[in-house]
């Protein structure tokens, strides 16, 4: 049965920021995937409000589609979920019992009535994030287990191509002329890039150990790249696909996000199970030097910046909380109650 609630203590906490402080953090919604009980959490950034509602699978990564319609959310069967592909990997929450003997999907979500999945498809054994095309056709999954991204045909329902990568594939992202695929291979220390017209790996670039995720700057010209068992972040020069340069930030640094100007990155440092990190390090593109430290919350994981730039925003997947961080000030604004076990991110922006 689905389970659709309110969280009124995320209401009560957005409440205590005052009307006029709330209000400034825009129309949007903020979207997290809960890993912990297999749902997914939906913020109303102008009132506070909070809706979580269970979907079919423990989702690890949420993306919203491209013309703000379409919410994909991707996860494993919920009596069993992978990690980063690592020691650091966090053991299956005790709460993931929602839906058991469900496969693992791609589920299809309409923004607008969130409450019922409107299609279940195909995405390979072991789905860890998702991204669409630039046209919003086609969803890429990583399938870790498998070494290869999965590509479904969001309009067919079928899975159209299955591309090799190199091992243990986890994050991904597409670039932003839409032509390339840049996928982080967490046990193979590389970073896949796929062309999106053929669907081939066209080149594997060495980057260094554990890397998790990837980050595009705005213009395409670099790709960040979270280095787990480093501390670091690489930057890739996309034109001549080599490493140009790597950034200490802080403890196992997970997910990463650029601001829509180009000016800065923000990258979520998870820390380890037993020793989580509750920080977001701040990294000035232009000079490519950690510039500022935000603390938010327990297991600071997921990151993704809101259309405008002014905010970016954090799942604290130990604290089970979302930050938004005022990108002016590098102050958090607000704090959310969601789901158990907040991992995956995206954000809709509304008129």
């Amino acid at each position: 049965m689905q389970k659709f609630h309110i969280s009124l203590i995320t209401v009560v906490l957005a409440a205590t920021i005052g009307a006029a402080n709330a209000a400034s953090l825009g129309n949007g919604v903020v979207y997290s995937a809960n890993e912990g009980d297999g749902s997914i959490s939906a913020i109303t950034l102008s009132s506070g409000e909070v809706r979580t509602i269970d979907i079919p699978v423990v989702p690890h990564n949420v993306q919203i589609s491209p013309d703000g319609k379409l919410l994909l959310a991707v996860g494993t069967p919920s009596e069993w979920q992978g990690g980063h592909g690592g020691a650091e990997d966090q053991p299956t929450p005790a709460a993931a019992t929602h839906g058991h003997g469900a496969q693992a999907a791609l589920v299809l979500l309409d923004t607008s009535k969130p409450g019922k999945p409107i299609a279940t498809l195909p995405s390979g054994d072991h789905p860890a994030h998702v991204v669409t095309s630039k046209g919003g056709d086609l969803a890429f999954i990583t399938n870790a287990d498998a070494n290869q991204v999965t590509v479904v045909d969001i309009s067919r329902k079928a899975v159209v191509a299955e591309i090799p990568t190199g091992s243990y594939p986890h994050g991904l992202r597409l670039s932003p002329d839409g032509r390339e695929l840049y996928v982080a291979n967490v046990t193979d220390n590389s970073v896949s890039v796929i062309n999106v017209k053929n669907l081939k790996e066209s080149a594997r670039i060495p980057v260094g150990k554990a890397p998790v995720q990837v980050a595009f700057t705005p213009n395409g010209e670099q790709a960040y790249v979270s280095l787990r068992d480093e501390d670091s972040v690489a930057v890739i020069d996309t034109s001549t696909r080599k490493v140009v340069g790597k950034i200490q930030v802080g403890r196992n640094p997970i997910q990463l996000f650029s601001t829509p100007d180009g000016s800065k990155m923000y990258v979520a440092n998870q820390g380890s199970d037993s020793n989580p990190d509750n920080t977001v390090s701040v990294i000035d593109i232009g000079t490519q030097r950690v510039v500022d430290t935000v603390t938010t919350g327990m297991g600071a994981h997921g990151v993704v910046a809101s259309n405008d730039g002014k905010l970016v925003f954090i799942t604290n997947s130990k604290a089970d909380t979302v930050s938004a961080i005022d990108t002016d000030t590098q102050a958090v604004v607000g704090t959310y109650k969601v789901g158990p076990a907040p991992n995956g991110i995206t954000y809709r922006a509304l008129p």
